[in-house]
């Protein structure tokens, strides 16, 4: 079952997106997707997934010098 994770994050441009790019798309399969809306406060990273675990994406993005938390319901 597909899983929507939303995440706040520091990444808050284009720029740190496609930086951040290669590090998700590894994470994921083709059919899974990922987006940021870099116009929220909060700089939302939406995941629509079946496999991956939030820790993950928290760890690549932090790896990669980004701030990220996941936000509940």
């Amino acid at each position: 079952m597909e899983t929507v994770l939303v995440f706040k994050t520091s990444v808050t441009t284009n720029r740190s997106v496609s930086k951040v790019k290669p590090l998700l798309d590894r994470l994921m399969d083709k059919h899974e997707k990922w987006s940021f809306d870099l116009e929220d406060c909060d700089h939302i990273l939406r995941v629509e997934a079946v496999s991956v675990q939030p820790a993950a994406i928290i760890e690549r993005l932090g790896d990669a010098g980004f701030a990220c938390a996941e936000l509940e319901d």
